[in-house]
């Protein structure tokens, strides 16, 4: 296999938060590098634990013309000196040297906060990893991981992952790799729900969907399943809270788009909890609230017994569903 001819570009900046996306804008620059120079070596260090002396010796040419990718971490805490050399450097970057400086995107002074757009204007190739907090952005990535893996995913099932695994993206990664790999390459809810049985957060969420469902029966499996592996009643509380909340908001009968902002959740699900909200009275959903109200101080020490608590909570719920 021939090397590639295109040449590697000497300078970039990693910019932003999300751990998962720094690492790996990190390792396409050293991938990319190593197409070109196999034998490439990689440095990393923080700049904290660099001399001005010390990067002027990282980044000069070697006498054998050997690659190198010098990798300079938590670039928001740099110096003045070691800023003005790493500048200087970007400015007449030596002939095989790759130099990817890794930035917050914040920093106190004013060299670290100067920094990022010095590296701009030397032409560093820009990778943005801004911190992932909306549900859509979340949403989109577990998408991309997919299609990435080669799968495609239902949009019930996207919720529905990030609901089992939470928000690490990490975590959201490899569940994701996992799912495609385990269900031929079409990920649906049911296949999530299936893989994912056994975390904490989806054992909530089921208990209380099917608690607010008035489906006493799967309501209490759910919920001795949960206690069985020891899901922890705050989090029972909180899902049977939240279920109860998004009920009692869909009862008013406002439109689907107001419900989606208010909610935050996908337009498919909006139709969900509206039908789940036809069989409740207002007289119902008070008592719920009542309910979720009671047993969220219970779990946090007010009931001598706390699984006895979620469990008399659940059946309440149930039960009020059926008030008129």
């Amino acid at each position: 296999m021939t090397a590639p001819s295109t040449t590697p570009a000497p300078l970039h900046l990693v910019l932003g938060e999300e751990e998962l996306l720094v690492e790996r804008a990190v390792r396409a620059v050293l991938d990319s590098v190593r197409l070109a120079d196999p034998a490439a070596e990689l440095t990393r260090a923080r700049v904290s634990e660099v001399t001005p002396a010390e990067l002027a010796e990282m980044v000069s040419p070697s006498l054998f013309s050997e690659g190198r990718v010098i990798v300079l971490d938590a670039a928001q805490e740099i110096a003045n000196e070691l800023a003005d050399a790493v500048l200087s450097h970007a400015a007449q970057p030596a002939d095989g040297i790759v130099l990817v400086v890794v930035h917050s995107g914040g920093g106190r002074s004013k060299a670290s906060k100067s920094l990022p757009a010095g590296l701009r204007e030397a032409g560093a190739t820009v990778t943005e990893c801004r911190k992932i907090t909306k549900a859509a952005e979340r949403e989109a990535f577990v998408r991309g991981e997919v299609r990435a893996a080669g799968g495609r995913i239902e949009a019930a099932a996207v919720t529905a992952l990030i609901e089992s695994v939470g928000s690490d993206l990490r975590e959201l990664a490899s569940a994701a790799s996992q799912l495609v790999a385990d269900s031929g390459g079409s990920v649906d809810e049911r296949a999530v729900r299936r893989y994912h049985r056994g975390r904490a957060d989806v054992t909530g969420f089921e208990v209380a969907e099917k608690a607010v469902a008035g489906d006493r029966a799967a309501a209490l499996e759910s919920l001795r399943w949960a206690q069985q592996i020891g899901v922890a009643h705050v989090l029972l509380a909180d899902a049977l809270a939240a279920e109860v909340r998004r009920v009692a908001v869909a009862a008013g009968g406002r439109p689907a788009r107001e419900l989606q902002s208010e909610l935050r959740v996908p337009e498919w699900k909006v139709d969900k909890i509206r039908k789940q909200a036809r069989g409740w009275s207002s007289t119902g959903i008070a008592e719920a609230m009542r309910v979720v109200a009671r047993v969220n101080a219970e779990v946090k020490g007010a009931a001598a017994d706390a699984d006895y608590a979620v469990e008399r909570a659940v059946l309440d719920v149930v039960a009020a569903r059926g008030r008129r």
